[in-house]
């Protein structure tokens, strides 16, 4: 029997589809392929990828993937780069400098991950920046200008950045250096603290993570300043010249060519006036002022001269002293504020009417003794006088006759005004005992006391150690570690007042003793 038509159309269609259904394919994993690698930097690159094929079903993530070891995976550092087939760019970022990293695209569909061939490549390493240093300028004494130019971080911030100098060749920032914050280009350094008249070497620096880079070395001398000097106190030679002298302490930093001291009437002396020429160099030197008048007050200063100038020394105050007693001695003399006193001990032999004082030689005399008197320490006048000058008894001051015409034995109230002049207070100046602080330093020579006991004579009233003749037994005592002497004033009949001044004492000492006791006398102008 013959089929219909439509049958024989419905069973043709249907052999065809099932034909057609055999033929398609599954999905599979996408194709593609790696991007080289361009932009390298010390933290980032960029790569990427091509997606060849889909794999027959939607691409729905795409990217690079890196890391230090082969094979980099998706699990690991990734980029995202959209979806679908076709090409892609792709940044690498926070990456580390020197680094050697392995690249791979990838591609992701339903049926999984796949990855392009791998490539590799190294970030740039980090290199010490680049700095040039600049050229020297507003030079002085004690400072100067310089600075830099950092053309190139070397792949990293500049975290600090400056000058750095010293005297020798190629300072490093462990020498002197200035900080002038952070990042790149030009920037400006003064330098100070310099010492004058000196060679220096700049280097401009430079640092980053890779180090300290530095700038060519290059060189300046700073100016030169005046000497620095200081003026020793003057002593009478005759009555009309005086020894003096300096010290050179600083040169300025340049050669000295001339030095010594000069002097005037008026304050602050200088070399258009009086003064010595007592050589070139540093250290220190002795001059002597001659044509010196009667009576005088003088004005002396040391000075030295460089190539920068003149500088002086200290003013000290110099009283050209007639200051000559009845056995023709003759004393220097100095200046402490309003009151002149002479600079060394009495050692006259007679007052000063002609009169003789009598030498009490016997300990025993000595102490039962209730006239005036004077004795030389242990009896030894050869050695002594010149050093040290007599020793008295109260009983001798007294007479107001001791000391040359023109002259007297201060009261114990101008000892107190000295006193204060040095720094003690009046109530300080009015206690008994060791009083004030350094007044005793002040007043001691700089040489001859025992135990350390030496002083800084800033008053140039230089007392000696000479010691005592004891009261009671007539005995010397001390010689090397004290001195004293008579004021003029009683405190009671048998007692009159004195300083003291020993080895282990910075202070002045003040109290009262037997008129007996000997003690040496300063004698101070009227």
């Amino acid at each position: 029997m013959k089929k219909p038509v439509n049958y024989l159309l419905t069973i043709s269609f249907l052999a065809a589809l099932t034909a057609f259904s055999g033929c398609k394919k599954d999905p599979v994993i996408p194709s593609l392929t790696t991007a080289s690698v361009s932009s390298i930097t010390t933290v980032s690159a960029i790569s990427g990828g091509e997606v060849t094929s889909d794999g027959g079903a939607e691409v729905t993530v795409r990217g690079v993937c890196w890391g230090t070891e082969t094979n980099p995976e998706v699990t690991g550092s990734h980029t995202t780069d959209g979806e679908g087939a076709g090409s892609f760019s792709s940044d690498l970022t926070g990456l580390t400098p020197g680094t050697t990293y392995y690249v791979r695209a990838y591609a992701s569909n339903s049926e999984g991950t796949a990855y392009g061939d791998e490539t590799f490549f190294e970030t740039t390493a980090i290199m010490e920046a680049t700095v040039t240093t600049a050229e020297i300028s507003l030079i002085t004494s004690s400072s100067a200008v310089s600075g830099g130019n950092i053309t190139s971080d070397g792949g990293d911030a500049i975290t600090e950045k400056g000058v750095c100098w010293s005297a020798a060749v190629n300072p490093t920032t462990a020498d002197n250096k200035t900080s002038e914050g952070t990042g790149t280009g030009t920037f400006s350094s003064e330098m100070t603290g310099l010492t004058p008249g000196t060679l220096y070497h700049v280097r401009a620096y430079a640092v980053n993570s890779a180090g300290t880079a530095y700038g060519s070395d290059i060189f300046f001398t700073s100016l030169a300043v005046v000497p620095t000097v200081t003026t020793s106190r003057v002593m009478a030679l005759s009555q009309t010249s005086a020894s003096a002298g300096g010290n050179i302490l600083a040169s300025g930093g340049a050669e000295i060519i001339s030095s010594g001291v000069c002097w005037g009437t008026s304050m602050d002396p200088t070399v258009d006036g009086n003064h010595t020429t007592d050589g070139t160099g540093q250290g220190s030197f002795t001059s002597n002022l001659a044509g010196l008048v009667q009576n005088t007050l003088y004005y002396v200063r040391a000075y030295a001269t460089n190539s920068a100038g003149t500088g002086y020394g200290n003013q000290v105050e110099y009283f050209s002293g007639s200051v000559t007693d009845i056995d023709g001695n003759i004393y220097s003399a100095i200046k402490i504020e309003t009151q002149i006193w002479m600079a060394e001990n009495l050692k006259t032999t007679r007052y000063n009417d002609g009169s003789q004082i009598e030498n009490i030689t016997d300990n025993y005399e000595w102490a039962d003794i209730k006239t005036p008197a004077y004795s030389w320490y242990n009896n030894d006048e050869g050695t002594y006088r010149p050093k040290y000058g007599a020793m008295y008894n109260w009983y001798a001051v007294n007479t107001g006759k001791l000391c040359p015409t023109g002259w007297h034995v201060p009261s114990d109230a101008e000892y107190k005004t000295l006193e204060k002049y040095l720094g003690m207070t009046q109530e300080q100046a009015d206690n008994l005992g060791p009083r004030g602080t350094n007044q005793g330093s002040q007043l001691k020579s700089t040489a001859g006391w025992t135990d350390n006991g030496n002083g800084t004579n800033t008053s140039s009233f230089t007392a000696l150690p000479g010691g005592i003749r004891n009261h009671t037994t007539g005995a010397f005592m001390n010689e090397g570690y004290v001195t004293s002497f008579w004021s003029s004033t009683e405190n009671n009949q048998e007692q009159a007042f004195y300083r003291y001044l020993s080895g282990d004492q910075e202070k002045v000492g003040r109290d009262s003793l037997v008129k007996s006791a000997g003690k040496y006398i300063r004698c101070t102008k009227d």
